[in-house]
C-alpha cells in the first residue's frame, strides 16, 4: 500500500507516480524540467529514439478523449525505444461492465510497466496507482476536474524557457478556472517554483474564490488582470462541464474577457501568450494574438513531447 502522506514518493523521495503537482518538492519539478531540456534535441535527430525505456510496456488508459495529449504521450513513449499500447476504451472491458481496478489488474498481467492514465473521475489515477504491482508506474494525463500534472510541467518548461528566472515574473492565468485541471496544476507548479505573483481572472462564476487561500491574486476584471503581466495563459470554456448558464453567451465572454491585441498591449511588451488547447478562436483568444508575436502556443506542443519523455524516463528509473 502506497503512503498516504507521499504517495507519489519513495522513502529515498524519488518519483514513483505522477499523480499531481500538489506537494511536491520544488527539487522533483526542477529535475524533471531540467530533464526534459536534455530530450528537447531529439526531434531534431534523423532517429528520434533514445533506448531508455527499450523492453518496457507503456498501456495509454484514456477513459475520456484526448487527441492532443494521448498523442504526445505515445510519441514520448516511442522516442524512449518502448512498446506503447492504446485501449480503445469505448469498446474495452469497463464497457462491458467490469470494474476499473479489474480493468487494471487484467492488464499488469500482461507486464504493463506504465500506465498513462486520463479519467473523468478526480481521483482515478490514485486508486490506479495504489492497487497496481510495485514495479508499475502511473502517471495521470488528466482526472477530472483535479489535475493535469505533465500540461503543467509543460507550461513550466515553456516559462522557464523564455522567462528563466521564476522569481521575478507576474503570471496572469484567464477564462474558466472553476473547471480547469490545467489552471490548478499551473497554481500549484508556479507556487512551488517561487513565482510572486499568481493572478486568476475572469468571472464570478468561473474563478472559484478560495484561491485567495493559495495567495492567488483573484481579478474579475480582465485588463486589471493582465496589466504588466510576462505571461497570460487563456483558457479554454469547458462547456462540457458547465452544469446550467454560468455565461449569457460566448460573444459576450468574448467581449469581456477574450485576449485581443488591444488588451494584451496592457502586459509587458515581452509578454508571452500560452494555451493548453484546444484554442476556441474568437471565444477565448483573438486570432491575431494566437498567431502573433507574443504566442508560444505551438512551442508548448513541442516542449510537452520532452516533458513527458522526461516523466516517462524518471519514473522507469526509480523504484518503489
Amino acid at each position: 500500500m502506497l503512503s498516504k502522506r507521499h504517495p507519489q514518493l519513495n522513502k529515498h523521495g524519488e518519483l514513483i507516480h505522477l499523480l499531481s503537482i500538489e506537494g511536491l518538492p520544488q527539487a522533483v519539478l526542477t529535475h524533471i524540467l531540467d530533464t526534459a531540456s536534455t530530450f528537447v534535441s531529439v526531434s531534431d535527430r534523423d532517429v528520434k529514439k533514445v533506448p531508455l525505456l527499450r523492453g518496457k510496456s507503456v498501456f495509454n488508459l484514456f477513459f475520456e478523449n484526448s487527441t492532443r495529449t494521448r498523442t504526445t504521450f505515445e510519441i514520448a513513449a516511442k522516442r524512449l525505444s518502448a512498446d506503447v499500447l492504446n485501449l480503445d476504451i469505448a469498446r474495452s472491458s469497463t464497457a462491458k461492465g467490469e470494474t476499473l481496478l479489474d480493468t487494471v489488474a487484467n492488464l499488469s498481467a500482461m507486464h504493463a510497466d506504465m500506465f498513462v492514465v486520463r479519467h473523468s473521475e478526480s481521483g482515478a489515477p490514485y486508486l490506479i496507482a495504489q492497487h497496481c504491482a510495485p514495479h508499475v508506474h502511473v502517471v495521470n494525463a488528466g482526472d477530472g476536474r483535479h489535475s493535469h500534472p505533465t500540461q503543467g510541467l509543460l507550461d513550466m518548461y515553456t516559462i522557464r524557457h523564455y522567462k528563466r528566472d521564476f522569481t521575478q515574473l507576474s503570471v496572469a492565468i484567464v477564462g474558466d478556472i472553476v473547471h480547469s485541471r490545467v489552471a490548478r496544476s499551473d497554481i500549484h507548479a508556479l507556487s512551488i517554483l517561487g513565482v510572486p505573483d499568481i493572478r486568476a481572472v475572469g468571472p464570478k462564476t468561473l474563478v472559484p474564490g478560495d484561491l485567495r487561500e493559495m495567495g492567488v491574486r483573484v481579478c474579475h476584471d480582465l485588463e486589471e488582470g493582465i496589466k504588466d503581466a510576462d505571461v497570460v495563459i487563456t483558457l479554454r470554456l469547458q462547456n462540457e462541464r458547465m452544469s446550467g448558464a454560468l455565461l449569457p453567451s460566448s460573444g459576450e465572454y468574448f467581449q469581456h474577457y477574450g485576449l485581443t491585441e488591444e488588451r494584451l498591449a496592457l502586459a509587458k511588451p515581452d509578454c508571452i501568450v500560452m494555451h493548453p488547447g484546444p484554442i476556441n478562436r474568437g471565444v477565448e483568444i483573438d486570432s491575431r494574438v494566437a498567431d502573433g508575436a507574443h504566442s508560444v502556443i505551438l512551442p508548448q506542443v513541442s516542449f510537452g513531447i520532452a516533458v513527458r519523455m522526461a516523466v516517462m524516463a524518471i519514473l522507469a528509473g526509480n523504484e518503489a
